[in-house]
């Protein structure tokens, strides 16, 4: 039996008589049948809130059950494709509707249709429990899509196993159970409010290398950990967040746009075709999957985007890969649940936001982690997650962004100023921080440099003691500071302009590898030391020593390509005073 609508308001529609409903239900909505989920139910009211505009609902329209909670279609093809946030294929349904998503349209997310290439990699009579691969499909020349065993058989013995040529709805292997012979696919559904389960949560022991100098270096994120970076209009948070979706060496990067503007949905789609993988040189976009659900997109469809996106990175996480998420940002995410509450009448928290906006910021970033995936064999995946959050006018104090620095271990902070100044990427130095690299120590001594750590402390002391000296100049003038404060300052000077400033529009200066940026660092440094050692045996000024000749020099390092930091290298020899 169908049930029937009571009322309307906004997204959220309120419904009687639904058979056998159950939160987290998908329903489908009105004679067009809209999509829908059941989050609150109270007596014989179900409380639905509808992916898609409401515009034409009626009392007494039907409202249909399909028993099952929201979920996403895991399988071949995820890899190059955009999708919406409950994961429709944007690219197919424009194909067949044009331009805007027509109201009710349901496609499934996997083409079926698309013919892979399957290849076994078990045997007929070999034993497999849940989360075991028992093949792969080359989904892109960057990315081999495995086969995982359905974490819901606990074991089965293979009685067949294809190979070649299959869609993703063909039966490609076969398992006799202890509940019956059980027929696999290539891909299968997972709730996505549901955390996909892993055997162990591991500590992060390496860095997520992004290609930006400021956050490599001074403020790193461990692959499996999770990262904020809140600021105002203007800062710089979206540039940031593709360029670490472009550079990052995870091996995966799934792209939330969650309530952003169009036009940054678009400059990714454009760009990622065209861009190149520093390390395969194939297209970005073949390691990339999009979910592009903008601001003009129902404001219900931006709470499910996360989810989405989320469970499709853990699914990729459970295969063994390294995997990337960016959301941007979680602010429309946590707005959309301000309106979805509201209407519900709940009691608001702070600033209108539902009281339970920290539990589900937790529980959204709580799903990051490096782990031992569930699986006979020892693979080891992880998922490292950054959010963008825009508190209005980049206030810190906003409920979004406390809520998310309880939880996120790396604060990149983005200041007005800073991006006002052209210094990009615009994180403040002095206020930013990162909790793992306690953890990444050793990371950094065996595979950059020895004294890695103790240069990158030097730095960051020496441009602490730049905002100490500054507040002096404007007191009391330059002039009075000693020679050696006037090094400080133009050393400073050199960090900041020549090393933490990088441009994402020069090809050379916006991707810079661990190594260019370890050697453009001691070069900086070394020059300080033999600078300070000069002034304490001669006489001589800071002008006289550090001349325009050595600062054009350091300034021209980032420009130096990757091919040929050996001349870094040489740089730091010949250092001369």
């Amino acid at each position: 039996m169908a049930g029937r609508i009571v009322k309307v308001s906004g997204p959220l529609v309120v419904a009687k008589g639904i058979e056998n409903v159950k939160m987290y239900d998908v329903v489908r909505v009105g004679k067009e049948r809209l999509l829908g989920e059941v989050i609150e139910l109270h007596a014989d009211n179900a409380y639905i809130q509808v992916y898609e505009n409401t515009t034409g609902l009626c009392v007494d329209d039907p409202v249909e059950n399909t028993q099952e909670p929201l979920s996403v279609e895991l399988g071949p093809g995820l890899v190059t494709t955009i999708y919406d946030g409950i994961q429709r294929p944007l690219e197919k349904i424009m194909s067949l509707y044009g331009n805007f998503i027509t109201r009710g349209v349901s496609l499934p997310a996997l083409d079926r249709e698309k013919v892979w290439e399957f290849i076994p990699m078990k045997s007929v009579g070999e034993t497999v429990s849940a989360g075991d691969i028992i093949g792969y499909v080359q989904e892109t020349v960057l990315v081999k899509h495995y086969i995982l065993v359905p974490v819901d058989i606990v074991s089965g013995k293979i009685i067949e196993i294809k190979e070649g040529k299959f869609t993703v709805e063909d039966v490609v292997c076969k398992l006799q159970t202890e509940d019956g012979v059980k027929e696999l696919k290539m891909y299968q559904r997972w709730p996505v409010r549901k955390p996909r389960p892993y055997k162990e949560k591991l500590v992060p022991s390496e860095p997520l290398f992004t290609g930006q100098r400021v956050i490599d270096t001074f403020f790193p994120v461990g692959k499996g950990g999770t990262s904020c970076v809140p600021g105002p209009f203007g800062s710089g948070k979206t540039v940031l967040q593709h360029q670490l979706a472009k550079w990052s060496d995870a091996e995966i990067v799934v792209y939330i746009g969650c309530g952003e503007r169009g036009n940054e949905m678009t400059d990714v789609l454009l760009e990622f075709p065209q861009l190149k993988d520093p390390k395969s040189g194939h297209p970005l976009l073949y390691r990339t999957v999009l979910i592009a659900n903008t601001s003009n997109m129902p404001v219900a469809a931006r709470e499910a985007s996360i989810y989405t996106g989320i469970t499709i990175a853990e699914y990729f996480r459970d295969m063994g890969y390294s995997v990337a998420v960016m959301a941007d940002s979680t602010s429309r995410w946590a707005e959309a649940l301000r309106e979805i509450s509201g209407r519900l009448e709940e009691m608001p928290g702070e600033e209108g936001y539902p009281a339970y906006l920290p539990k589900k910021v937790a529980e959204f970033y709580e799903r990051a982690g490096k782990v031992r995936c569930l699986s006979s064999e020892n693979r080891i995946g992880s998922l490292t997650v950054t959010g963008a959050v825009s508190p209005p006018g980049g206030d810190l104090s906003d409920p979004v962004v406390q809520a998310t620095l309880k939880v996120v271990k790396v604060f990149w902070s983005l200041e007005d100023t800073l991006a006002y100044a052209r210094h990009f990427p615009a994180i403040n130095w002095l206020t930013s921080y990162s909790l793992y690299y306690d953890v990444l120590e050793n990371y950094y001594r065996q595979n950059l440099g020895s004294d890695f750590v103790e240069l990158r402390t030097e730095a960051m002391a020496l441009l602490q003691k730049e905002a100490e000296l500054k507040e002096i100049v404007r007191l009391v003038g330059y002039e009075t500071l000693s020679q050696q404060d006037k090094l400080v300052l133009e050393i400073a000077r050199m960090l900041r302009e020549d090393f933490l400033y990088q441009s994402a529009f020069d090809p050379v200066d916006t991707y810079c590898s661990a190594k260019k940026q370890y050697l453009m660092l001691k070069s900086i440094i070394e020059l300080y030391h033999k600078a300070k050692q000069k002034l304490e045996t001669e006489q001589v000024s800071v002008e006289e020593i550090i001349s325009p000749k050595i600062k054009d020099t350091v300034a021209k390092l980032r420009f130096i390509p990757e091919t040929q930091i050996e001349k870094i290298e040489d740089f730091i020899k010949t250092i001369s005073l």
